[in-house]
């Protein structure tokens, strides 16, 4: 009667098991892959997966077989046989294993240096992370930097990856890849979209106070697409330079020190929420009843210095006071433009 209610539980168990490995099967657990690289990526998981369902099944059956089959009697007190080893089951328990380390190696290792290949014709895209911002620069479009990276669909991307000031980390998880940027080193990743959309990049290498807010957008366009918007950025830059705020050398200090990621700035074209909106200068510099060109200057020497409702302090870095006066002084300029 025991030994039969065992067999019904391990039939129960096993078909339980079976069936939720089934339903597993179907569940999204990974992202819709948006780049090539992360179907292979993906391909690596699930081959590592499917082997270690395996391995799990054969060592969980083995397990069963044996509490059943070499279960003691009741009535048995007697010691068990003697086991002097098996040799060609210690070669086989061996062997195995090494095979199957050795096929992860290979699969992986394959996996790997197909992502890493770069074609001769690709787009360059110069990545800097700071505290608490991301920025993108295309060398290709005479520089052109903005907050959210944009794509062209089916081109391969080289992305080169600096640091300003601390260790973070670039992720897309559509993307199936991950990248630390550390200071004084420059690292990179290829990415070859293939499929259109908006997908969230996050930082995922804890950088300070404000680390859950950096985020921005990998924005993945047909490429009739992305050369209007290079165009249209381009005239955007064009028009600033011209503008009452002095032109380009404060708009390129804008770009390259990352405020664009931070900030909405409508003469720089940028968007991001991180920080204040830029546009309300001179209503923020009324409340605190300064001038308006010394509150912009020491609101970026001195973030802590008014601190606007609804945001923390010490999310701006405060290395901006190290900035040469001469980039400052440009920077100032451009925030205040023709206002007062």
């Amino acid at each position: 009667m025991r030994r039969g209610v065992l067999v019904r539980l391990v039939a129960v168990g096993l078909a339980a098991a079976a069936v939720a490995s089934a339903v597993a099967f179907f569940v999204p657990w990974l992202p819709t892959p948006a780049s090539k690289q992360a179907d292979r990526i993906d391909f690596v998981f699930w081959f590592v997966t499917g082997i270690s369902i395996a391995i799990f099944a054969l060592v969980v059956a083995v397990i069963l077989y044996s509490v059943v089959r070499f279960r003691a009697r009741p009535d048995d007190d007697s010691d068990g046989a003697p086991i002097h080893g098996n040799t060609g089951l210690e070669i086989a328990w061996t062997a195995f294993p090494a095979v199957l380390v050795t096929a992860v190696a290979v699969v992986s290792a394959v996996a790997l240096a197909q992502n890493e290949n770069l074609p001769k014709k690709h787009l360059q895209v110069n990545v800097l992370a700071q505290q608490f911002a991301w920025s993108f620069s295309y060398p290709k479009y005479k520089g052109l930097t903005v907050s959210a990276l944009h794509l062209p669909l089916n081109e391969a991307v080289e992305l080169k990856m600096r640091s300003k000031d601390v260790i973070h980390s670039f992720w897309v998880p559509q993307f199936g890849q991950k990248q630390d940027l550390v200071p004084g080193i420059t690292t990179k990743l290829v990415i070859t979209p293939k499929r259109l959309g908006t997908y969230p990049v996050v930082c995922t290498e804890l950088c300070g106070e404000g680390h859950a807010l950096m985020r921005s957008e990998a924005i993945v366009m047909k490429p009739t697409a992305f050369a209007s918007w290079v165009k249209a950025q381009e005239r955007a830059a064009a028009k600033a330079s011209q503008g009452p705020s002095g032109g380009g050398p404060g708009l390129a200090v804008f770009n390259s020190n990352g405020c664009s990621g931070c900030h909405t700035f409508k003469p720089a074209g940028s968007t991001a929420t991180t920080g204040p909106d830029l546009d309300n200068l001179p209503a923020d510099a009324r409340r605190a009843g300064k001038p308006l060109s010394a509150f912009v200057r020491e609101s970026i020497v001195d973030p802590n210095a008014y601190i606007e409702k609804g945001y923390q302090p010490n999310i701006m870095p405060s290395t901006f006071k190290s900035l040469p006066k001469q980039q400052l002084d440009a920077l100032v300029q451009f925030l205040i433009g023709g206002k007062k």
